[in-house]
Order: C-alpha cells, then sequence, then structure tokens
C-alpha cells in the first residue's frame, strides 16, 4: 500500500469507482502519473450497485445525450485497447451489444413514447418503432399489453465492476497507482489559492491537480475543498433472480414510464419496470429512486413493488425465485447533468461526478473530456453544459 506523501502525483483522482477509473485512464493515456484514492475497495460503492447499463434509449435530445453517444462510440475502441495492453483474460468486461426494448402499456405511455422517439431520431438515435406484435418477436415472453414499442439497437450492457478494474490496471500498467482504505478528507492549497495536495486520514499526497469523482459522496468532499456543489444521494435497489435459461430476457426492457423516473424531481419514492439478464443468466429487476440521504436500510415495500411490476411486464416472472436484492446510492444533481471540468473557486479542483444512474454508460466521454480540458486539447463534445459554476449546482451555496 502507498503511503501517501510518498510520491508526487501529476493528478489524484479520488474515487475509484468507473468514473474515476475512467478519468485516471485517461489522464494517464495523456502521459500524467495519476494516483486514485479510494476510502474503500476499487469499484466498491455505485459501480458495484449498478446494472452496467450503457445506454442512449433513456435520455432527451440535450447535452447528456449527446455525451452518452459519445460513450457509446468510444467504449468498444476503449476495450479493444484495453485488451491490446493487457491480453483478453485482464480486459473482459463482459461487453453486450443487446440492444434495448421501450414499451408502453396504454394509449397515452404509447404517445409519450413514440413522441420522445421521434425527437431522438432527429439528433442521431436509431429508434425504431415496431409494428403490432413487433415487441413479441424480440421478447417472446413480454406480455401482450403492450402497446407501443421502440427498439434501440444500440443499447447495451457490461458488467461494471470488470471494467472498472480493466481501466485502473492500464493507469498501474502506466506508473499511477491505486490507494484503497484511504479516506480523502479535502486539499491542500498554496500560491492563488491553487491544489497542491489531497489531504487523507495518513497524510497529504502531493499533486498537481485533483479530480473530485466521489459519486454520491461528491458533495461532501466539494464542501471539505472550499467549493460546495449540490451532488445529493439518491437511492436506487434492484432484484436479482436465480440464474434463467438462455434467452428468457433477450434485451434490456423497460416501460416508459423509467424516462420519467430517471429526469423525476421528486424526493419520494418512484419506481418503474426495468427487466434484463445478464451472462450469468440472472435476470435483473429494477428501477427505484429515491432521495433519502445515506439511509441504506432494506425496504420490502420497495422490493414488492418492483417484484409486481416486473411481473406485470413479464408474467412468467412470477414463477421464478428471487435470489438476492442490493441497493446503491447514485450522485443526484438538481439539473440531471453531470458535472465534468475545473472548478473556478479552487485552481486545481476538477470535477466530475453527477452522473446519477448513468455512470456505466457516461464514463468513456467523462474521462475523455476531462483530460482533453486538463491538457488544453479540443474537447470531443461542448463542455459548456457540464461546468462548475453553473447555477443549479451553487445555488444558495458559499462562493
Amino acid at each position: 500500500m502507498l503511503s501517501p506523501g510518498s510520491t508526487h502525483a501529476d493528478v489524484v483522482v479520488v474515487g475509484a469507482g468507473v468514473i474515476g477509473a475512467a478519468c485516471a485512464e485517461a489522464l494517464s493515456g495523456r502521459g500524467l502519473r495519476v494516483t486514485v484514492v479510494d476510502r474503500g475497495a476499487p469499484a466498491s460503492g455505485t459501480t458495484a450497485c449498478g446494472e452496467g447499463n450503457v445506454l442512449v434509449s433513456d435520455k432527451a435530445v440535450g447535452p447528456e445525450l449527446t455525451l452518452a453517444q459519445a460513450s457509446r462510440r468510444l467504449w468498444p475502441e476503449l476495450l479493444d485497447r484495453l485488451r491490446e495492453e493487457a491480453g483478453p483474460s485482464l480486459a473482459d468486461a463482459e461487453w453486450d451489444e443487446k440492444g434495448g426494448l421501450v414499451v408502453a402499456t396504454s394509449g397515452a405511455a404509447a404517445r409519450a413514447l413514440t413522441g420522445f422517439a421521434a425527437g431522438q431520431r432527429a439528433a442521431g438515435i436509431d429508434a425504431r418503432e415496431l409494428p403490432e406484435g413487433g415487441a413479441a418477436e424480440l421478447e417472446p415472453l413480454l406480455t401482450p399489453k403492450v402497446t407501443a414499442a421502440v427498439h434501440y439497437p444500440e443499447d447495451a450492457q457490461l458488467q461494471p465492476v470488470l471494467a472498472t478494474a480493466a481501466l485502473l490496471a492500464a493507469v498501474t500498467r502506466r506508473g499511477g497507482c491505486v490507494v484503497s482504505g484511504t479516506p480523502a478528507l479535502g486539499v491542500e492549497s498554496g500560491r492563488g489559492g491553487r491544489v497542491t495536495a489531497v489531504t487523507t486520514r495518513d497524510g497529504a499526497l502531493p499533486c498537481g491537480a485533483v479530480v473530485n469523482a466521489c459519486g454520491p459522496w461528491a458533495g461532501h468532499f466539494a464542501a471539505a475543498a472550499g467549493a460546495p456543489l449540490t451532488v445529493l444521494p439518491r437511492r436506487g435497489m434492484v432484484l436479482v433472480t436465480g440464474p434463467l435459461p438462455e434467452a428468457t430476457v433477450r434485451h434490456k426492457v423497460y416501460d416508459a414510464d423509467y424516462v420519467g423516473a430517471v429526469a423525476g424531481d421528486d424526493a419520494d419514492l418512484m419506481t418503474s419496470t426495468v427487466v434484463e439478464s445478464t451472462r450469468s443468466g440472472t435476470v435483473l429487476i429494477g428501477s427505484s429512486r429515491q432521495r433519502i440521504g445515506f439511509e441504506d436500510s432494506l425496504q420490502v415495500h420497495v422490493l414488492r413493488t418492483l417484484a409486481a411490476k416486473a411481473v406485470a411486464l413479464f408474467p412468467a416472472l412470477g414463477r421464478v425465485p428471487v435470489m438476492r436484492a442490493y441497493g446503491g446510492f447514485r450522485p443526484y444533481t438538481p439539473d440531471h447533468l453531470p458535472v465534468i471540468g475545473e472548478d473556478p473557486r479552487c485552481p486545481g479542483l476538477w470535477h466530475a461526478t453527477g452522473h446519477e444512474g448513468a455512470g456505466i454508460g457516461l464514463a468513456p466521454a467523462t474521462g475523455r473530456l476531462l483530460a482533453e480540458l486538463m491538457v488544453g486539447l479540443p474537447p470531443h463534445v461542448d463542455p459548456w453544459s457540464f461546468r462548475a459554476d453553473r447555477p443549479a449546482l451553487t445555488k444558495g451555496q458559499a462562493q
């Protein structure tokens, strides 16, 4: 284990989840010496509680969709490059271009879904409205009550912990290091208020810049660094079935209400139906969203709601045993956009957080964008909407 203060890093990335790992990989790929520090084990927080979704289907036209499109192009390229560097066994993230299927079961939901898809098509998304019976051809066990369906061939899935491990392994191969079990407490600053080190429980890590990739805890770290941000935890829960025969569920399938839940601002419980299989044969059932701080007790009523909605969409799941359930916290921002870039209130403090439940899908483009901005290269997507000093993040905060 690294002894804090024993080496000087160009950049310290705080947070060893998929976003922090993607930033560290992109920065080390630009020749910077990177140290990644995390209070726990790599990928043990929000990343471990994700479903591995790489989606374009759930995002309205705007800056997040643009970032998602860039990430969807980058993920397979990045994984190919990591495999070339490390070999297939060390960079296998179970990449699966399974596609997504969004369905409606009422007339109002059908109209909303087809209108949403039409806007996405205008932005370059492959969103295919299916004829009557088309959804059943793709998913034979789906409820016959479907009134409209849109197929998104670009939606994909990977195993988030494996992907994070592959990214961090690339960082260490390039001379960086990963420090686990070491909480970051804040920063030290020098002339002009510029960051000179990250303070930890075990001492200081000298650096030229720090990246706040703390996920749901990013607001706490930003405040400790003297640059408060409104990044809050939003809890989600997932059910996992026992292994089922291959092709029981063939795509990521969710009801049209999911998009509204993702974009919702209500702190109270919001649920929608999401059903998808994994390579091991288990089926993941979600999703819920609830702003209750860091309360992590198991909420049986939420799990019952998820199960009932999943059975309504796939009646055959009513006979399937549930193996386990898990919950996690996602980094929520009031305007539902990530924070990517340097904080003008604290030179040398950079943020990469606020992706809520989309961090797995948005990670490669986030890492690349942050690295481009840090080293002064033209950004591959417009960073303006993701800036740290936008009003939604700093309203009411100390400046």
